[in-house]
């Protein structure tokens, strides 16, 4: 019997879905890591044009996963924490950061503790 409520039983079944994908988007095409490293940004020109000058303002990214869109907004001069539930995410960014000299923060937790304790 599975003593989890339905909200715990998805956390605990989705962290490990995306601690398995996290080395496959790494790799993938999709998120061209390689042209990140070589300072692309991974904004869509549409994101960019509705953020608009984020110059020393303070973001809480949420769902962040491995962190190119938290970096990205970093490169923009906005203070960025990265939030997303995947150890194994928030290891890589924390390791693309440190290669890039980025000035950001990587904390893994549930988005529910989140909004739970109303740290937003």
């Amino acid at each position: 019997m599975n003593d989890l409520n339905p909200e715990e039983d998805y956390i605990a079944i989705n962290k490990p879905s995306w601690n398995n994908r996290t080395d496959t988007h790494l790799k993938s095409d999709f998120y061209n890591l390689t042209g990140f490293l070589k300072g692309e940004t991974s904004l869509n020109s549409i994101e960019l044009a509705l953020l608009g000058d984020i110059s020393g303002k303070k973001i809480l990214h949420l769902q962040c996963h491995f962190g190119q869109d938290t970096i990205s907004l970093s490169r923009l001069g906005a203070k960025v924490t990265g939030v997303d539930l995947s150890d194994k995410a928030i290891e890589s960014a924390r390791e693309i950061a440190k290669d890039m000299h980025a000035d950001v923060q990587f904390i893994c937790m549930s988005l529910r503790i989140i909004f739970m304790n109303n740290l937003i």
